[in-house]
């Protein structure tokens, strides 16, 4: 699903983005339930990012005042769940490299429909996008944060397991 968000991007580059888990569900610009392995998944898409709600998971990586930076790893056991959370900062070297990347990624993402892209005004570079991913005992998703400003693409990766 592709949105076209009529609001400005609260974050402007990967130094303002926080994580956090067991949020409420934040006011989105544009929500995606998927259903995978039993699972329902919920992308949201957020003025400050993302917000992801599967299972026991309620995940954040927005501006978040007071949370601090986002981590590049997050482990953790929750209940019946095993929960990881990963993420990398690629700086694009120049305009072009930028936007091949971003190009790139949304028409890896077109016409999915377990897949969720936003796109911000001002530039067709400023793009958040999530997607789901199968896993053999629960699930899995990627996220992208593009920032014209900086020419950084934020990459993020989640997995939720059963360890039932």
């Amino acid at each position: 699903m592709l949105a076209d968000l009529d609001v400005p991007y609260a974050d402007t580059g990967a130094h303002m983005l926080s994580f956090a888990l067991g949020l409420a569900p934040q006011e989105a610009l544009a929500v995606l339930p998927v259903e995978r392995g039993g699972l329902r998944v919920e992308l949201r898409l957020l003025g400050a990012s993302h917000q992801v709600l599967a299972g026991p998971v309620s995940e954040t990586v927005a501006c978040l005042t007071g949370r601090g930076s986002l981590p590049g790893r997050v482990r953790r056991a929750l209940s019946s769940w095993s929960y990881e959370f990963a993420a990398e900062v690629t700086v694009h070297d120049g305009d072009p490299a930028f936007a091949g990347a971003v190009e790139e990624l949304r028409a890896r993402l077109s016409g999915r429909d377990d897949a969720l892209t936003g796109t911000f005004p001002g530039s067709p570079y400023a793009v958040t996008a999530l997607a789901v991913e199968q896993e053999p005992d629960g699930v899995a998703w990627r996220t992208w944060h593009a920032y014209p400003q900086t020419k950084e693409v934020v990459l993020t990766r989640s997995r939720l397991v059963s360890t039932r």
